[in-house]
């Protein structure tokens, strides 16, 4: 989250405009300015200054290059643009408008905590293309192309002698070329961390590749029964299995955190509203895990302009200034940040716009700790 600078935003005073909405669609002109317009007008009715409220108006006229749907994310203070960022697909809830000594900061951070980064091969016999991306952000961070050696590739239908030495210089040349191929995919393991490696392409090739990597690093291949390299070839299998890889991921993520936080007894963790504030007040919190619903939780805390950042009520507040009573999710989150923790939100909304939601309480938030507490510790004990 560094990368938007958002410990420094959240560090300034406000007031804040922020604004949680659509990205551009395919509308006709005049209905498109429509909706911009009735942002505009939102914001105006719940407090925020025209300046503020302009500024985001023509930001949201600016096209953002990404494919319809997407989610936009601005903050405006003084009547400039603090913040503006898109996300591929669809809004994650309802649309947030606001104005507020406290920018609203969980759309955001629900799409971030979401995002999940992954290397995409696609392989045959000469080569490979390699991209490294990251869910929601519709562009490629990095990619490469690996072109090998092409003499004598085709296995010739000679007989004899001459059919087999050649069988073997071109299946030679196939494992030389993967070889090349595993360590570029080797070095982006070690330097990216993905979660994954989505691998399609002839299959040959993919046995090859395979075979060169480390067995750590096999581990990481999700293996697609798709030769995409090709030209022309349908990308529907590959798609499909980076969605179902990337969902698995957020799933497998969450459970590691509520098992790390539940270990010794569960004192290097956090669970419940109380015991997380108060550990985000000694910045003890290294992972902040939230529940989607939480979101809509009317429960509060109070935000504070300077360290512990977070309080139950002004007795804790430790001589910094109350900004404002905000709703229990965006004072935890907000203090996260401030605090570099990490963020994550679970959430398990239906798939299908049909799909009943199902029915149960809001979870409590989970921290894991960055260090034990020691009476904590000594209780379990």
């Amino acid at each position: 989250m560094s990368d938007l600078g958002l410990v420094e935003l959240l560090g300034r005073p406000g007031p804040w405009t922020s604004a949680y909405v659509d990205g551009p669609g395919a509308l006709p002109q005049v209905e498109e300015e429509a909706l911009r317009r009735s942002v505009r007008e939102r914001l105006e009715a719940a407090g925020a200054p025209a300046e503020d409220a302009s500024a985001i108006e023509s930001a949201l006229a600016t096209r953002n290059e990404l494919p319809s749907p997407s989610a936009r994310v601005v903050l405006a203070s003084a009547g400039r643009i603090e913040l503006d960022r898109g996300f591929v697909g669809a809004r994650m809830g309802p649309e947030r408008l606001g104005h507020g000594p406290v920018p609203t900061m969980l759309p955001l951070l629900r799409h971030l905590s979401a995002a999940t980064r992954y290397l995409v091969v696609e392989t045959s016999r000469d080569g490979a293309d390699i991209r490294l991306e990251t869910s929601g952000r519709g562009r490629t961070d990095a990619d490469a192309e690996i072109e090998g050696e092409t003499d004598g590739m085709t296995k010739v239908q000679a007989g004899g002698w001459s059919h087999a030495a050649y069988q073997r210089y071109a299946e030679n040349l196939w494992k030389h070329n993967q070889e090349e191929v595993a360590a570029a995919v080797s070095d982006l393991i070690r330097e990216q961390h993905p979660a994954f490696v989505a691998l399609s392409g002839d299959v040959r090739a993919r046995q090859l590749l395979i075979e060169a990597l480390t067995a750590t690093e096999r581990e990481l291949v999700v293996e697609v029964d798709a030769h995409t390299r090709a030209d022309g070839a349908d990308s529907t299998e590959l798609d499909s299995a980076i969605a179902r890889s990337i969902a698995e991921h957020a799933r497998s993520t969450i459970r590691e955190v509520r098992d790390r936080a539940a270990t010794d007894s569960g004192s290097g963790g956090a669970e419940g509203l109380a015991e997380v504030t108060a550990a985000l007040q000694q910045a003890r919190v290294q992972t902040l895990l939230l529940d989607g619903r939480m979101l809509d939780d009317d429960r509060s805390l109070l935000a504070l302009d300077a360290p512990p950042w977070v309080a139950t009520d002004a007795s804790e507040s430790l001589g910094a200034s109350v900004l404002a009573s905000v709703t229990a999710a965006e004072a935890l989150a907000r203090a996260a940040v401030l605090t570099d923790a990490r963020i994550l939100i679970e959430d398990d909304e239906p798939t299908a716009d049909d799909a009943p939601r199902q029915s149960r309480p809001v979870r409590d938030p989970v921290a894991v700790l960055r260090w034990a507490d020691d009476a904590d510790a000594n209780d379990g004990s």
